[in-house]
C-alpha cells in the first residue's frame, strides 16, 4: 500500500469544506484532505511527504465538453486561430506546404468567418496549393472549406445533393464554392478524410492531447461525439494503461430520416455503455447535434439572422423525440447540441416528451452551448432538471466580431448567460469543445470571472454582467462538470474516496489580478495519484 503526504499548501476542496491544507493519496485515492498534523497522523510514519511550499492547489479540471482525439489531431495541422485576414490564411497555409512537401494532402483548422469575408470559395485556396487536396476545418468545426484538388478527392461537384441539415454551398452559377458545412460535412468529407487516417494516427492524435491535457491541468473530459475508430482508440490506450484523464463519452447519433435506423444507434450506444463501465474510460450516453452555429448562420434561431437566412434545425423535434424517449427509457444521458433558441426549444420538448413518455426516474440529460436562449427557455429547462453545458471560450470578445454582426439586434446583449441558468435552477458546468477552442482551462477561467478576451485582454468585455465569481466558475469546470457526467463518486473534488485528481499552481489565483490567470502556469498534475506532469 503506497501512501503520499502532500503539506503546506493552500488548497480549494471544491467541496463541502472549500478549504484544506494537507492530502493524504492512498493507492491513486484521497484518504484524508484536512489540516497538516492530522495528515500526518493519518498517513502514518512511512508516507512519502511533499512539501508544497504553500502552492495553491485546485482539483484537476474536468473538461464538460471536450473533442479528445478531435484536439490531438489539430495540434498537428496547420493552426489559423489568430489569422485575422485572408491573406495571413494563405501565407500560413503556403508555408505549411512548402515545408512538408511529402504531404499528400494539407489539413488545416481554427480560420474565423469574419477573416475570409463569411463565405471562402476554393479558388482563395488554389491560389496558394493547387496542386495537393486542402482541408481547412472553421474554428467552429461546423464547416469545412476545400480548395478544387479536395473537392475532387471527395466527390463533390456541382451536382452533389445537399443532405437534411447541411449544405454543399454553390456560387450564383451553380458551381460548388468548396464551402461545406453541417451535415454535408459529416456525411460528404469526413468519411473520405477518415479513410486517409490510421490506427497509428488516431493513438498518436490521442496521446498528444492527454499530454497536452497533463500539461494544462485536464485530468478528466466529457467526449461529445465519440465514433467507433475513435472509441477503438481510447480501448486501446486504457487496455495498455496509456489513460492519464478519464474519459466519459457520448455516443455520436446522426439523423436519418427513418425512426428504425435512428433508433438502431441508441441500441447501439445502450450495448458501448454496458461494455466500458471502468472509471477510465465510460461511454455514458448520446450526443445529437440539432442545429450548427451562428458564425455560420446556421443554428436554429426563432427570427432571421442579419442578412436574412433562417435556417431548419438539422434534427426536426418529430425525428428527436422518439430517440431520446429510447435513450431515456435505457438510463443514457442525452447531450443535444443547441446554439440557437429555436433549437433549445427543441431540445426542452424532446426532454419533456421523454418525461411524459417513460415517467418519474433519475435523469442528467444536457443541453451543449446555449448561445442564443430566451429566459422563459431557461426556466423551462430548469423546471425539469436539464443541465446547461456552456463554454466560456466561446465568449471571448475577439472571436465575436461575426457573431454579433450575424444576430444584429438584441439578442447579442443576451448571448452566453452564464448566471441565468443557476439563478434559475439549472446545474451548469463549464468545458472547452476542443479543438473549436483552445482546451487550457485557465484562461477559460478567466473568460469566466471578467467576460473578457484571452486572446486579447485589451478589447472591451463581452456583456460583463453575466461574469461570475472565479471560485465559482472553477466548481462549474470541476465538481459540476463531473456530476453532470454521473462522475460525482469518482473525481471532479477533492475529497476523501475520490480519485486523487488535482493540480498545483505557480501562484495563488484568488488572491492575484485576474489578468495574472493568463500567465498562470501548471507546475504539478496528479491524476488517480500519480504525478503525469512536473514542471
Amino acid at each position: 500500500m503506497t501512501t503520499t503526504l502532500y503539506t503546506n499548501a493552500h488548497v480549494f476542496t471544491a467541496d463541502a469544506r472549500r478549504w484544506a491544507t494537507a492530502i493524504v493519496v492512498r493507492d491513486g485515492r484521497v484518504a484524508y484532505v484536512g489540516d497538516d498534523a492530522t495528515a500526518r497522523r493519518i498517513a502514518g510514519s512511512d508516507a512519502v511527504e511533499t512539501d508544497l511550499g504553500g502552492a495553491t492547489v485546485l482539483p484537476g479540471f474536468v473538461d464538460g465538453h471536450a473533442h479528445i482525439v478531435g484536439t490531438g489531431e489539430a495540434a498537428g495541422q496547420v493552426d489559423l486561430w489568430g489569422a485575422d485576414t485572408l491573406d495571413e490564411i494563405q501565407r500560413r497555409i503556403a508555408s505549411y506546404a512548402e515545408a512538408h512537401p511529402e504531404a499528400p494532402r494539407i489539413r488545416a483548422q481554427g480560420w474565423q468567418h469574419a477573416a475570409v469575408g463569411g463565405r471562402p470559395t476554393r479558388q482563395m485556396l488554389d491560389a496558394v496549393v493547387a496542386d495537393r487536396p486542402v482541408y481547412a476545418d472553421a474554428f467552429d468545426f461546423h464547416s469545412i472549406w476545400l480548395n478544387s484538388t479536395a473537392l475532387a478527392e471527395t466527390g463533390i461537384d456541382d451536382t452533389t445533393a445537399d443532405p437534411a441539415g447541411g449544405m454543399v454551398h454553390r456560387d450564383a452559377e451553380g458551381h460548388a464554392t468548396g464551402l461545406v458545412d453541417e451535415t454535408a460535412m459529416h456525411l460528404l468529407v469526413q468519411p473520405v478524410l477518415a479513410d486517409f487516417t490510421t490506427d497509428d494516427d488516431r493513438d498518436a492524435a490521442l496521446v498528444a492531447a492527454l499530454r497536452g491535457y497533463a500539461e494544462a491541468g485536464v485530468t478528466a473530459a466529457t467526449d461529445m461525439g465519440l465514433d467507433e475508430p475513435e472509441l477503438a482508440t481510447m480501448v486501446r490506450a486504457e487496455q495498455a494503461g496509456k489513460l492519464t484523464a478519464h474519459i466519459a463519452g457520448h455516443w455520436r447519433v446522426q439523423p436519418t430520416g427513418d425512426p428504425a435506423q435512428n433508433e438502431a444507434q441508441v441500441a447501439r450506444a445502450v450495448e458501448l455503455a454496458a461494455a466500458h463501465t471502468s472509471e477510465w474510460l465510460r461511454v455514458v450516453g448520446i450526443k445529437v447535434m440539432i442545429d450548427g452555429t451562428v458564425d455560420g448562420c446556421t443554428a436554429a434561431v426563432g427570427h432571421p439572422y442579419s442578412d436574412g437566412s433562417d435556417p431548419d434545425p438539422v434534427w426536426s423535434l418529430n425525428e428527436l423525440a422518439p430517440v431520446v424517449a429510447a435513450a431515456d427509457a435505457a438510463g443514457l444521458q442525452v447531450a443535444m447540441h443547441a446554439i440557437g433558441d429555436e433549437a433549445v426549444r427543441i431540445a426542452i420538448s424532446a426532454v419533456e416528451h421523454a418525461i411524459a413518455v417513460n415517467g418519474p426516474r433519475e435523469r442528467r440529460h444536457r443541453i451543449e452551448h446555449l448561445e442564443v436562449v430566451e429566459r422563459a427557455d431557461i426556466d423551462r429547462l430548469a423546471a425539469i432538471g436539464i443541465t446547461a453545458s456552456m463554454q466560456p471560450v466561446h465568449a471571448d470578445p475577439a472571436i465575436q466580431e461575426n457573431w454579433r454582426a450575424m444576430l444584429g439586434d438584441e439578442r447579442i446583449d443576451r448571448g452566453f448567460p452564464w448566471p441565468e441558468m443557476t439563478d434559475a435552477g439549472a446545474p451548469l458546468v463549464f468545458g472547452t469543445d476542443s479543438p473549436t477552442s483552445p482546451y487550457a482551462p485557465l484562461p477559460n477561467m478567466f473568460i469566466a470571472a471578467t467576460r473578457r478576451s484571452a486572446l486579447d485582454p485589451s478589447l472591451p468585455a463581452n456583456v460583463p454582467a453575466y461574469a461570475l465569481p472565479l471560485m465559482t466558475a472553477i466548481e462549474h469546470a470541476t465538481r459540476d462538470a463531473a456530476w453532470a457526467s454521473r462522475a460525482e463518486g469518482s473525481y471532479g473534488r477533492i475529497a476523501a474516496g475520490l480519485s486523487a485528481d488535482f493540480i498545483v499552481l505557480d501562484r495563488d489565483v484568488f488572491a492575484a489580478a485576474p489578468d495574472e490567470l493568463l500567465e498562470t502556469r501548471v507546475v504539478r498534475t496528479v491524476v488517480a495519484g500519480r504525478t503525469v506532469h512536473e514542471a
